[in-house]
């Protein structure tokens, strides 16, 4: 990712582009392929000069990092049941990790349990 003079230079350039392909030029695109809006406003922003007060998020006493792990999810419209990036970083899970899905249907739990 981009900062500072770097980022200015390149933001100009690409600035007959959407808002999103300048921000994908300047690197500011998370693992899953998402644009970081938020952060490469952040760090243009910043380039220009302006200090941004750290540690105020919205409750005002964190900083503000985007999606927290809340350890809950729901099912989704579609039916998917999605666990995220987040957790699969905290327990060091890698792309291609495989898993067995084991149900016990009387008390609603699922298991993942890991194939080697």
């Amino acid at each position: 990712m981009l900062e500072g003079k770097e980022l200015l230079e390149k933001a100009k350039l690409l600035s007959k582009k959407s808002e999103d392909e300048i921000a994908k030029g300047c690197g500011y695109v998370g693992p899953s392929g998402r644009v970081l809006r938020k952060s490469f406003y952040r760090a243009l922003i910043e380039a220009k000069g302006y200090k941004i007060a750290n540690g105020q998020g919205r409750n005002g006493n964190r900083a503000s990092r985007g999606r927290q792990t809340e350890f809950k999810t729901k099912v989704h419209g579609n039916g998917n049941l999605l666990i995220g990036h987040a957790y699969t970083k905290k327990l060091g899970l890698k792309p291609g990790k495989q898993f067995k899905i084991d149900l016990k249907k009387e008390s609603n739990t699922i298991y993942l349990i890991p194939l080697n």
